[in-house]
């Protein structure tokens, strides 16, 4: 229904914000990473996901459409609801959230609260294989060839190719991204970090 709201952010708090479009106010539960990137008063854009329940419709805004993408992804496991998936992506960013999932790194994403051991076994277990069989998006599938891979690879250009595709990017743009950074002297969470970079310019 939405893509995104762009206007002037009127009011924060915990978990929420509310962006002013042409004199009407938007709240959008979000996350601690996009708090921290608005100011009251100041402009504000927000990736937008419309939760439609029985009972209610609430707005869910990002800051950035990988963390959209990764809100998407997460509330489409099983017994992952969106206030789950939030706490998540406060604690843990998408490049974080990606290396996670790739490395298998359950203490990353038990550290959200409320996020206990046997979710996040199942968040990595069910998202790790849909990367495998290529079911995030193109990109995943891209990135392998459609070979329904099925044990992540383990060197550091594998990983951040992976971990890139989980965020929704194509094998093309994953290559043009890690081309040129310093694989040897970077952590693989800084490898990710720099391709987001160079991606959102």
């Amino acid at each position: 229904m939405f893509y995104y709201l762009n206007g002037r952010v009127v009011h924060v708090a915990p978990y929420l914000a509310v962006i002013d479009c042409g004199g009407v106010g938007y709240a959008c539960r979000t996350t601690n990473v996009t708090l921290s990137a608005l100011k009251v008063g100041g402009p504000g854009k927000l990736y937008t996901h419309l939760n439609v329940r029985e009972d209610a419709a609430e707005l869910y805004g990002f800051a950035t459409e990988e963390e959209l993408n990764c809100f998407e992804m997460l509330i489409g496991v099983s017994g992952v609801g969106p206030k789950a998936a939030l706490s998540i992506l406060s604690s843990a960013p998408p490049e974080r959230l990606a290396l996670a999932i790739i490395t298998g790194d359950e203490k990353a994403l038990t550290a959200a609260p409320g996020i206990g051991k046997k979710i996040a076994q199942r968040i990595i277990l069910e998202l790790k294989d849909k990367l495998a069989k290529g079911q995030l998006g193109a990109s995943a599938g891209e990135a392998y060839g459609g070979t329904g891979l099925t044990v992540i690879p383990e060197n550091k250009v594998s990983e951040a190719s992976a971990a890139l595709a989980v965020l929704g990017y194509s094998q093309s743009e994953i290559a043009v991204a890690l081309k040129g950074i310093d694989l040897d002297s970077l952590t693989l969470e800084q490898v990710i970090k720099q391709a987001l970079k160079r991606m959102v310019k």
